[in-house]
This record gives C-alpha cells, structure tokens and sequence, in this order.
C-alpha cells in the first residue's frame, strides 16, 4: 500500500526542506567580481543543515576569494571587501529542482597581519533555478572595513550562512575546520602621510649684513601663513619674516638677514621647523665685510658650488624565477646607484623609490609585494654620512632608499645598494611580470 495523503503530504516537504538546506552548502563555478582579485584557496569545511530537514552534517571542501577594490590604501580609508564562494562542500542531493532567489548568504572574513578582527561581508538574495542532482550556484557577499595600521593585511575566508526562503526560513551554518583558511588577498596600507613636495629658491646665493633676500616658494598648503627663517648650521637664527602662500600654494617674499652665522635659509608652516611642512635650507652666506688693516691686503678665492646628482649601474634587474603553485619571494639587487652632493650648503638629501604593479600576459602582482633591504655607503672625506632606509615594502606610496641629514657643512660622494624580494602569490598565472621602480633624489 502506498502512503496514507498526509503521510505523502509529510514527505514531500520533508523531501523539500531538505534539497533546500543542502542549497546553501554547496556551489559551482564563479568569475570572481570585478576589482583586485586575490587567489583561489581550497578550505576544510563543516556545515550543519537545519534539523527539520533530517540531513546529517556536510564535511566537504571549500573553494574561496577575496577581492577588495584597494590593494595600496592608506592609513584611515575604507577598503570594500568581496568573499565569494566559488566552490562549495556539497551538491544538490536530490532529483527536486530548487527555485531561484531563495539564498540570502552572511559570512566573515578574517584579517591578519598589520591588523585583525573579522569583517562581516552579506550578499543579495539572488540565485539561478538549481536543477535536481546539480551544482549549487555561487556566491558573493561584500562588506567593508577601515584601515588603522601600516603595513600588509592579510585576508581570509571565514564561516558562511545561507538563508533560505522556500516553503520555511531556514539557515545552514558552514564553518572552517582549522581556522584560519589561507590567505586569500594581501593590501599594504601606508600610514597616509603626504609627500612633502614643498621647494624653496632665493633670488640670491650672498648679500651683505642687512641685506634682503627674495624668497620664492612653492607647493605650500594654500593660504598657509608661511615663516621665512635663517639658519645658522641645524640652529635658527634671530631673522625671520612671515607670508602667506596664496591659492596655488606659492608665495614670493623677502627676508632681511643680519646674523653673519648665517648658512641658510628655511621656509615652513607652523609655529616651529617642521621637516614635513617646511622646505630648504637653501645655501646662503653673508658676505664679510671687515675693513682691511693698514699695511695689509685681503686675498679672495671663490669655491664654486656644484649640484646633486645621481647615476646608477644599469636600469634592468633580473628577479629570480618561481614555480606556479608554490609562488614565493623572486630576489635580486638594485643596480648600484652613486650619489654625488656637490652643492656644499647646510641642506642634505633624501632618496626614495615607488614601484608600479607587476603586470604580465596572465595578470598582476601588486605592487604592495616589492620590498627591500637597503644599504649605503659613504666614501672617505665626505662631510655628510649616508643613512641607508628601513627594511620594508616599496609599494606604489614609495619608500626612503638612502638619505643624509642637514648639517652646517654638507655634500660628498655616496654608493646605494638594496636587495630585492617580490613575493608572488602561489598560483600567479605564468608568462613574465614587469614593474618599473622609479628613484626620485630630492
């Protein structure tokens, strides 16, 4: 005898409950969304249907991504967040066609690195029809989160719900075994300060006790007071005189200089020397003036001052190759760059490099993956000593490769090395990446 109506009528939604709870642990082949995409990432999953469904626990693997629309951000900006499940543990069990717009999916995504913390990502309810026996679709869910340290953060996808909306509201939690699942996406944060591009030039390289110089400046904040300040070596003298940078940020004034200490000249915003609001010193000297005993003659020589410049070894570096699957750190060394400080004022010198992505006939390798271990060297006799940079990410927000500081008497002769390490992500499609790092003295 078959069953009785309303055992039939039991069965058939128990049957119903159930193909729709094993909807939301399973999934098919995605395109990941547009924006920075990261790397496919296989995870042990477990993910429990609801009890009315009378479907025992899913133990099956998990196939992630995470892409976010910023790879480079800076200290304080909001990174949006997409975790897609591109492969879940399970298909559809049954022969019972399942709806479409019945998945509501909610999940986490772990940070690592620089930063933790799970970011909460939920997605639209939206589905395709899912046939009897077949894959379950794919999904995406997006979410935010905001950046509050430097340096590289690391994601990874996390636990999943899917909601379902056919015949009953039921959820189907999915966790990760051994969490946390491996890193999906890598971002460098910077910690967003500005470059200071501010410059300062004066009409005349000498005067006499009490006389005016012209004072040019540009790339100040605009409508910023500005002070114009002699300098004696690393110490401000008495001598100063106040402008206000108009709306492009250039300002030209003028500064009587009477200390005959005087080595310099600096210009800043603020009630004080700030480096990274103000600019210069630029070399000035007062001219001396002493009368000339009877019965003696003043001789004069003029030591002409030279400029700042660099060359380097070559402008190709070779990396060391990888193996797609195992990715890792592809090395090698900056050509050697020689610094040459001729300028003979009060001012030193800084050098710094920013990278481009790598980019190749399979894609990109974030330019956020280049870091460095600088070195530098200062010949023998120079007045100034070469400070080599920290060891770090270069990034497309740059980084100190060499500097030297100021000083009452700068300039000299100075040799800068760095080694190189670009780390390639697992499965970066293969052919050959190119990046250009671009070496700016300043």
């Amino acid at each position: 005898m078959g069953p009785t109506p309303r055992r039939a009528r039991r069965w058939r939604w128990a049957s119903l409950l159930g193909s729709t709870a094993l909807a939301v642990t399973a999934g098919g082949a995605l395109a990941c969304p547009a924006g920075a995409a990261g790397t496919n990432v296989d995870f042990a999953t477990h993910c429990i249907p609801p009890a009315v469904a009378g479907i025992p626990p899913i133990d099956g693997t998990t196939t992630g991504n995470i892409s976010v629309d910023k790879t480079s951000p800076k200290v304080g900006d909001t990174v949006t967040v997409t975790y897609t499940v591109v492969t879940a543990a399970a298909s559809n069990p049954t022969d019972l066609a399942l709806p479409a717009d019945i998945m509501t999916p909610t999940g986490k995504v772990a940070l690592g690195g620089a930063q933790s913390g799970d970011i909460t990502v939920t997605g639209p309810k939206k589905n395709p029809p899912v046939p009897g026996k077949a894959p379950f679709p794919s999904f995406s869910m997006t979410g935010t989160f905001t950046v509050t340290k430097a340096g590289q953060i690391t994601l990874s996808p996390g636990d999943y719900t899917i909601h379902t909306s056919y015949i009953l509201e039921l959820d189907t939690p999915c966790t990760v075994i051994t969490p946390p699942a491996p890193v999906s996406q890598t971002v460098t944060a910077t910690d967003g300060t500005p470059a200071n591009t501010r410059t300062v030039s004066l009409g005349s390289a000498s005067g006499d006790v009490g006389a005016a110089v012209t004072v040019t400046g540009k790339n100040f904040t605009p409508g910023a007071a500005v002070t114009l300040a002699g300098r004696a070596g690393d110490k401000q003298t008495a001598d100063t005189a106040s402008v206000t940078a108009n709306a492009q940020g250039s300002f030209s004034g003028s500064l009587v200089v009477n200390d005959k200490a005087t080595t310099g000249i600096v210009a800043y915003e603020g009630a004080s020397w700030n480096p990274d609001k103000g600019a210069g010193p630029a070399a000035y000297a007062v001219n001396d003036n002493t009368p000339v005993p009877a019965g003696s003659q003043k001789l004069t020589t003029t030591v002409k001052a030279g400029t700042l410049s660099m060359s380097q070894a070559g402008d190709s570096v070779a990396l060391s190759g990888v193996d797609f699957g195992q990715g890792g750190a592809s090395t090698g060394s900056l050509n050697t760059v020689t610094v040459k400080d001729f300028r003979g004022g009060p001012a030193g010198w800084s050098l710094t490099g920013k990278v481009t992505d790598f980019t190749g006939p399979g894609g990109r390798i974030d330019a956020g993956r280049l870091s460095w271990t600088p070195a530098c060297a200062t010949k023998a006799g120079s007045p100034s000593t070469c400070k080599a940079g920290s060891a770090g990410i270069v990034g497309s927000a740059g980084a100190t490769l060499a500097s030297t500081a100021n000083g009452t008497l700068t300039g000299g002769e100075f040799t800068v090395d760095a080694r190189l390490s670009l780390d390639v992500p697992a499965f970066t499609p293969p052919g050959g990446y190119s990046g250009v790092l671009t070496l700016t003295l300043t």
